[in-house]
């Protein structure tokens, strides 16, 4: 029997598309939702299901930014057979991104068990959630927001890419709250910030979901289950990226820095009354 049924797994889909690539952290609130409906957080299945869940949303960015994406993997292509196709931003940006993604990896094996284990905690997710906040509201309001996405360097890149790894360890403090909060330190502006944190999610992403696959389908998740969740997260997350990017143009976060604080207590209001178990 799945562990998870067909039902969950098109509500998992859909918090899984809203959330993935807003700052509000998808992990946590699958963990949230997971908690509702009675789902064992911590149990491999459930977290083999939510990591190849974002394949679909992943898949919904490669879909939404087809075109650039086929732009800079042509410049990638061209600069390894050309030194003169080697000074495009384009060229050295594909191997930011690659570069960029070696920390997170790094981490993700070295800290598999406390990730699975401890830091899986729904309180981690609560007081995540709520430092998080604090982090997003301080570097929206100090970043210059003056630098466009042609502006970005390798610097840039290695430290937003890395910063992807606290929210590995910390679910709740949102891999594109921490990224775009980087971004805005740099100085970037809120739309160049957020096509930042979609392209360096790309591999790291897509990577954790093929990786949690085998285990997934090994320890009950069910392949029903998964193809349904993972279609949903595509649906939802592309109407989902859509709408954030032009929220980004003439918006601050500050709706998401509340946001997360209203469910980071009520998170903790749930964990202490014993509706929530952690």
């Amino acid at each position: 029997m799945s562990a998870i049924s067909i039902g969950q797994a098109v509500v998992l889909g859909a918090v899984e598309g809203v959330t993935e690539f807003l700052p509000v952290s998808s992990t946590g609130h699958l963990k949230i939702v997971e908690g509702l409906m009675g789902i064992p957080v911590d149990d491999d299945a459930v977290i083999g299901f939510s990591a190849v869940i974002q394949v679909g949303a992943i898949a919904a960015v490669l879909v939404y930014f087809s075109k650039d994406i086929a732009r800079i993997v042509s410049a990638w292509g061209r600069g390894l057979r050309d030194r003169e196709e080697r000074y495009h931003h384009d060229y050295k940006f594909a191997w930011w991104v690659i570069f960029a993604t070696i920390p997170i990896v790094l981490v993700g094996l070295a800290a598999k068990p406390l990730i699975k284990g401890p830091l899986a905690s729904l309180w981690v997710v609560a007081g995540s959630l709520i430092v998080g906040s604090g982090v997003m509201w301080w570097a929206d309001r100090t970043g210059r927001h003056k630098r466009g996405e042609d502006d970005t360097s390798f610097k840039d890149a290695m430290l937003v890419g890395g910063s992807q790894i606290l929210a590995l360890l910390f679910p709740g403090f949102s891999r594109s709250g921490a990224t775009m909060s980087t971004a805005l330190m740099l100085d970037l502006d809120r739309v160049a910030a957020t096509r930042l944190s979609f392209f360096l999610g790309i591999p790291a992403l897509t990577g954790a979901g093929l990786y949690e696959l085998k285990d997934a389908l090994g320890t009950g998740a069910g392949a029903a289950p998964l193809a349904v969740g993972t279609l949903v997260s595509f649906v939802v997350a592309y109407a989902s990226i859509a709408w954030l990017l032009k929220f980004v143009a003439k918006h601050t976060f500050n709706a998401f820095v509340i946001y997360r604080i209203v469910v980071g207590v009520l998170l903790f209001g749930l964990l202490g009354t014993g509706v929530l178990h952690s």
